[in-house]
């Protein structure tokens, strides 16, 4: 069948070429399940020096993009991505082509010239998405992503003549791309969205804000999340305007790589299962044990974390909850980096409980795949998490969460109460308040659900029956450029 609808997905990062986080998965995974539902994407992101080297040889020049008096000249190649959707890469080297990260040196500090970085991604993806447009292939929807693309529908809007519909997702409110008013005319940025109803934020140029105000639809990556961002404190300032276009506002939750994440066929786990041979289970505990240096006991309650160590995941609530978590007794075991402060607490725990809690700080990639398969139950205490991944797989893996209550933890976890083990549909357990009291007690209750076998096993089994996969996500999403487009 031919494809009806073009979309043009533009990114600032894309697993596995680069990725700092959700959004670079999403932008693997969800193109080429909107292919799947017919339509014609491609997805937009800069060429990157690591995505350069994972495309070398493959590279096909679509268009030569002239410099501006703020601009500077560019290219336009096409490479397919792992999953064969084509991928359209801006090659600009004096933007993209140095070490680090999309937006850091090796050295943690934002790149200088981020604003220019990104508002030529933005520019680009205007210029595809209207007509004057130096290719045949015209979407009919621009699908922009955080504030490193939200520049993108104002760009189109003030550029004039016949455009795509225009959508920007909020991954995560926090991050909004704040500048100087005088980087305004540094990015050729039209004088007239410069305003309180369009980017100006509290004196500062906001790239989100402006893409809020003029992209012609908004979603977010779960609904509760979409319901929280129009409401302090999680709006982040921007609450009000968010709550007056809550009638474009859609709040659609993620899927996840059911491919990548599958105990069945995972290759970085000691053992592979199903919710029909979850004794096997049994033996990725050991292994984990055995990886992080914790006693190899079966019946020992074995609690995981795999995730960046901030306050917004809630790192700071596990080490304050941590001698509640070791009195269980429990064991714990974590993954992962970020604030000095939560690093060196995580470390220090490790040395006073030496047989209860390990912390490795970095990441490994098949470490996490086994604390997935390897821990009995999974942390999840984030202050807010606009969707979270991880709560997915650990129920696919047969780890029920414990989890905040909020975004899309709430979405995708089913608290474990009497009534809801009746209904068949009880997945976790979700506490209310983020407190490190609250996590204890979450902790506790599922302890005492673990201690109860034939319970535990039926908590596993609804978990790992849940279908998380990307289509019915990507269904919803082409039901919005549907109604955009006409």
């Amino acid at each position: 069948m031919k494809p009806d609808l073009r979309v043009l997905f533009a990114t600032p990062e894309c697993a596995p070429w680069a990725k700092t986080g959700g959004l670079g998965d999403v932008s693997a995974a969800l193109p080429p399940a909107l292919e799947a539902c017919g339509l014609d994407v491609r997805v937009l992101l800069p060429a990157y020096r690591p995505v350069l080297a994972a495309t070398a040889g493959q590279h096909r020049e679509l268009a030569s993009l002239a410099a501006t008096a703020r601009f500077p000249a560019a290219r336009l190649v096409e490479a397919p991505l792992p999953s064969g959707v084509p991928a359209w890469l801006v090659d600009c080297p004096a933007l993209y082509d140095r070490g680090g990260g999309p937006y850091q040196s090796d050295e943690a500090h934002d790149w200088p010239d981020n604003a220019l970085r990104f508002a030529l991604l933005a520019r680009v993806a205007a210029l595809l998405a209207g007509e004057s447009s130096p290719l045949a292939w015209r979407p009919a929807v621009l699908h922009c992503n955080d504030w490193q693309t939200a520049l993108a529908p104002v760009y189109a809007r003030f550029a004039g003549g016949s455009r795509a519909a225009t959508v920007i997702c909020v991954h995560n409110l926090a991050f909004q791309g704040l500048f100087p008013p005088a980087t305004a005319p540094e990015i050729e940025f039209p004088p007239a969205a410069y305003s309180i109803e369009g980017a100006e934020f509290y004196g500062r140029l906001s790239f989100l804000k402006a893409g809020l105000a003029y992209a012609d639809a908004i979603t977010t990556v779960s609904p509760t999340y979409a319901q929280e961002i129009q409401r302090e404190p999680l709006g982040f300032g921007l609450q009000g305007l968010l709550a007056a276009r809550a009638g474009e506002l859609h709040g659609i939750l993620n899927g996840i790589d059911e491919e990548a994440w599958d105990p069945a066929a995972d290759l970085l786990i000691a053992r592979r299962y199903d919710a029909a041979r979850l004794e096997a289970k049994r033996d990725n505990k050991l292994a984990l044990q055995r990886r992080m240096g914790l006693p190899a006991d079966p019946d020992a309650p074995l609690l995981g974390f795999v995730g960046r160590l901030t306050e917004q995941k809630g790192v700071d609530l596990i080490a304050e909850a941590a001698p509640r978590i070791t009195a269980a007794p429990a064991q714990l075991a974590v993954l992962g980096a970020g604030e000095r402060g939560l690093e060196e607490a995580l470390r220090a725990l490790a040395r006073a409980h030496p047989r209860q809690v390990a912390a490795e700080i970095g990441f490994d990639e098949a470490l996490a795949h086994l604390i997935e398969a390897g821990a009995d139950a999974f942390l999840m205490p984030s202050r807010f998490e606009p969707c979270g991944l991880n709560q997915m797989y650990s129920q696919r893996y047969g780890t029920p969460p414990i989890a905040h209550a909020t975004g899309g933890l709430c979405d995708s976890v089913v608290d474990c109460t009497p009534a809801t083990l009746a209904a068949g549909s009880a997945t976790g357990f979700l506490f209310r308040e983020p407190t490190a009291g609250a996590l204890g007690e979450a902790v506790e209750r599922a302890i005492a659900v673990y201690r109860d076998p034939v319970t535990w096993r039926t908590l596993q089994r609804n978990g790992m029956a849940r279908d998380f996969g990307w289509r019915a996500s990507a269904e919803r999403y082409v039901a919005l450029y549907r109604s955009l487009a006409g």
